[in-house]
């Protein structure tokens, strides 16, 4: 693996008021498969979250994926409550043009809308921009996950297009997925808008 694949692929400790991100690890099963049953999210048919039973696996997917040089997976932790309470990645890694995807996300119910999603994009940013020096950011969603959609666009990224029929859903459904990015030159404004918000919760 190249050292731009191992520094991509990598996942220090990012720390903020609301949110640890600390790199998955088998130890956040039990927290993250707690987080999951709450109001039956995995079932959500328009995402793909893992179960509770299956928390186990997807952890040691992403491990694998992380240690191929494909992924960055991290555990969101909450600072309240010392608790993993979802998951984020790094994902589609391209170091050799700096590019990368934010996805693989979910946060439990309780800490939706909370400030907890926003600080971790900001966490998740900085690395991306800051230290890893990317010249553009992606997320994907799927065209009926409304929440997710309007999440991403508070964040200051733009929409690219709709992959029509671009993957076929574990209830054989096909999803379009719609691409945002947000690129280097959008990131001081970016940085700046989340920091306000972030300022006005606290």
């Amino acid at each position: 693996m190249s050292d731009s694949a191992t520094l991509f692929s990598s996942t220090p400790t990012l720390e903020g008021p609301r949110v640890r991100l600390e790199g998955l690890a088998a130890a956040h099963e039990a927290d993250l498969a707690e987080a999951v049953a709450v109001g039956d999210l995995w079932q959500t048919w328009y995402t793909s979250i893992p179960s509770p039973d299956g928390m186990a696996a997807a952890i040691r997917q992403r491990l694998d994926w992380q240690g191929a040089g494909l992924m960055a997976p991290w555990a969101v932790v909450s600072q309240e409550s010392g608790k993993a309470v979802g998951m984020t990645t790094f994902c589609n890694l391209v170091p050799e043009t700096r590019r990368l995807e934010i996805g693989y996300t979910w946060l439990g119910r309780g800490v939706q809308r909370t400030g907890v999603n926003a600080q971790a994009k900001l966490l998740l940013l900085t690395r991306a921009f800051d230290e890893l020096d990317c010249i553009a950011v992606e997320f994907r969603t799927h065209w009926h996950n409304v929440q997710s959609r309007a999440a991403i666009a508070r964040l200051g990224a733009k929409q690219d297009g709709v992959l029509r029929n671009h993957q076929i859903g574990r209830d054989g459904t096909l999803r379009d997925t719609v691409v945002f990015s947000i690129t280097a030159s959008e990131w001081p404004t970016v940085r700046l808008s989340l920091t306000e918000r972030l300022a006005r919760r606290a």
